[in-house]
């Protein structure tokens, strides 16, 4: 478990940190830099969930989508509590430090800062943050992992 929360920790500080630094330093005077052809970094403020969904639901959005991630990343400890496969213990950490630092942005922000925009020929994916960005992969690894190599222990099983 100290794995998972250790993982958890260090994402929140990735994740605030980077959202202080780009929001204080690098955006301070502009609302968009162009880097490449294929990537900006802009202000972007979601009061919703992923995608910006139920965005405008105001003030009480950010308390409801904040109980609702509380009680997930509860029900993750929980199951972080149990898990012994190192890989899954990073990924939940993965998703509950992701979420944690979501959280602390609506608590003291009253929405999520996202500041990462991938486009291509004027197409737009939703901007995003770190903490998203590891909610993502922890996910990917769980489901790979439930794919990959449960699949195998299945198959070996059996074969005997």
């Amino acid at each position: 478990m100290l794995l998972g929360l250790s993982v958890a920790l260090l994402v929140i500080i990735l994740d605030q940190a980077t959202k202080y630094y780009v929001m204080d330093y690098i955006l301070s005077e502009y609302g968009i830099i162009s880097y490449t052809s294929f990537f900006n970094l802009v202000r972007a403020w979601n009061t919703g969930v992923s995608f910006s969904m139920f965005n405008n639901w105001g003030n009480w959005g950010a308390v409801i989508l904040s109980v609702v991630a509380l009680t997930i990343v509860g029900f993750l400890l929980y199951w972080l509590y149990g898990e012994k496969i190192r890989l899954i213990q990073v990924s939940l950490g993965f998703i509950i430090g992701g979420a944690l630092g979501n959280v602390i942005d609506r608590i003291r922000l009253g929405a999520v800062f996202d500041f990462l925009d991938f486009h291509v020929n004027g197409h737009h994916w939703p901007a995003f943050n770190v903490a998203d960005s590891f909610i993502c992969l922890g996910a990917a690894l769980i489901v790979l992992h439930g794919i990959f190599v449960l699949k195998n222990k299945e198959n070996e099983g059996t074969k005997k």
